[in-house]
């Protein structure tokens, strides 16, 4: 066979990979994908690539459930999407769902035929018992929403973090890395996830908190930043011993790169247990920003009220807080945080932050003209705390030094809200879904428009579609028997454009309700996840 002269050869492989790298790039040019919980890292649950459904054809006429896709087990993450996947011997649109039976699907996402499956399970092993809280039940498997990596070429990983039991009784918690076109696991995975953290507090052995994989379920969404996974992790309920964990993840080695604790030297304070401080946001993810900080609402614990110089916790507790983390040169630290006046008030009364989750708000200038980089999150009482992220404002005793508080504008928020041109949306249990404008950076705490439907325990969050800043839909879950899907028109949500029991004869009905979870709406579907697989809405034919 003739040879090409060595020069030659890296010219052929300079235009190959030229090549590939233009295929890539008109893939992703006329693609939307939807890769992670609440479609960003800002978590703003806006889709602005939607060109399919508007205002105009969501009405019951022309818009219902076009397919129910079983699954093996609840469906509690919030389904993903990737369209024009090479996979299967054909190209698709191609859904992702996890399941609590520690199942991974890749499904077409327009016929529902199964492209691959994948069990989490090692041999011998099941999904994680309930532990005897009801908040994940009856069996803990795939909680998170995962996230993925779609490479140029088509192709990318989904990571996964999955909880079993062995044939010992043993638990165990671990990331997987898997091939999007194949499941197959990558990266060397999957990677046992263990964990050891400085501390003398409550529930310490030896001068150290450890991670122990039975005590902790991980329910925050996945975030994929910078090429790292972060994942947060919350207790069964609030059965003790638990304290505050985050981790970083390498994602092309899944080899660990930090792990903070948040509340690892707490004691026993009067009428209060030491420790605790768990990440759980109700299912919404970790967000993230361009510089690599990573924020979330800490739930009840210990908070050190006795600050240092800089105003930090001294012993580096922080439970019920606001909380920027930065992940700077693979380490994560305490940057930057904001505690209630009264925090370990509301932490003794159940009445924490961590109920809800973070959304980093676009830049905003203010009536002076200067830009403003903000975020917004609300727990069990009914106010909006939002947040200057250059400044978060930290522990005051007598008094909240935040960016604004908008007091009373909620019931308890199990969830978080969405945003869309200027406008913040938020659902709280047992009441309307409201809409609040911004006016030059500050939210006005008067409400422009709001549901006349009372969403029940835990509200609802909503995710939203747009054509750019054209035909806002804001999507909403009931979590009732037989849920509901609703449609809203985002410039009025007193108009209702459809929901799901509209139609007679119960064309639309999809199941039982599953708290916690939110529409995914990409290229002319919804996809909802419920107790025992994903109901699809799109245009009826």
């Amino acid at each position: 066979m003739f040879a090409l002269p060595r020069t030659s050869k890296l010219l052929t492989c300079l235009l190959i990979l030229q090549a590939a790298s233009f295929l890539g790039s008109m893939l992703q040019a006329q693609t939307t994908d939807y890769t992670t919980y609440h479609f960003d890292n800002a978590r703003d649950g806006l889709n602005p690539n939607e060109t399919i459904l508007t205002p105009a054809n969501v009405n019951v006429s022309s818009f219902g459930k076009v397919g129910f896709y079983a699954l093996d087990g609840k469906v509690d993450a919030q389904p993903l999407y990737l369209s024009k996947v090479p996979i299967a011997g054909g190209t698709h649109n191609v859904l992702y769902a996890v399941t609590e039976h520690d199942s991974v699907y890749a499904l077409d996402a327009d016929t529902g035929s199964i492209l691959w499956t994948k069990s989490m399970l090692k041999a011998g092993e099941k999904p994680s018992d309930n532990h005897g809280c009801s908040q994940i039940s009856p069996e803990i498997g795939i909680t998170a929403t995962p996230v993925i990596e779609r490479l140029s070429s088509g192709f990318g990983t989904i990571f996964v973090v999955a909880m079993s039991k062995d044939a010992s009784g043993a638990y165990h918690q671990r990331l997987h890395a898997l091939n999007i076109v194949t499941g197959s696991e990558m990266e060397g995975g999957p990677a046992e996830i263990t964990a050891s953290y400085p501390g003398t507090g409550e529930f310490s052995v030896n001068g150290k908190q450890i991670f122990e994989p039975g005590q902790y379920a991980e329910r925050v969404g996945l975030l994929l930043m910078n090429g790292a996974i972060f994942m947060g992790w919350t207790s069964h309920c609030d059965i003790d011993p638990y304290t505050g964990w985050l981790m970083m993840y390498d994602a092309h080695t899944l080899r660990q790169r930090s792990v903070l604790n948040l509340t690892p030297n707490g004691a026993d304070a009067p009428h209060y247990q030491g420790g605790e401080g768990s990440i759980w946001m109700a299912g919404s993810g970790l967000a993230g920003d361009a510089q690599g900080n990573v924020y979330f609402l800490d739930a009840n614990g210990i908070f050190d009220s006795t600050l240092n110089s800089s105003g930090f916790p001294i012993g580096g507790d922080y439970g019920n807080a606001f909380m920027k983390v930065s992940s700077a040169r693979g380490r994560l630290r305490a940057i930057d945080y904001f505690s209630t006046w009264d925090t370990l008030d509301r932490s003794l009364a159940d009445q924490d932050l961590g109920s809800g989750g973070v959304l980093l708000l676009p830049d905003m200038k203010d009536a002076n003209g200067v830009t403003r980089h903000l975020a917004v999150g609300q727990g069990k009482i009914g106010n909006f705390y939002i947040v200057d992220r250059d400044n978060m404002g930290k522990f005051n005793a007598a008094t909240n030094n935040i960016y604004q508080e908008v007091d009373r504008a909620n019931s308890a928020e199990f969830g978080m809200p969405a945003y869309f041109n200027g406008t913040l949306y938020y659902g709280g249990s047992n009441n309307v879904l409201r809409a609040f404008a911004f006016e030059s950076a500050r939210l006005n705490p008067n409400w422009t428009s709001q549901t006349v439907v009372s969403f029940p325990y835990p509200g609802t969050t909503p995710g939203i579609s747009a054509n750019g800043t054209r035909n806002g839909i804001v999507w909403a879950v009931e979590n009732t028997s037989p849920a509901v899907l609703h449609a809203y028109d985002a410039a009025n949500l007193a108009n209702e454009l459809y929901n799901s029991n509209q139609a007679s004869n119960g064309r639309d009905n999809f199941g039982n309700g599953n708290k916690f979870i939110t529409p995914t709406i990409v290229n002319g579907k919804v996809f909802v996840g419920t107790p025992s697989g994903v109901a699809v809405f799109g245009l009826l034919k």
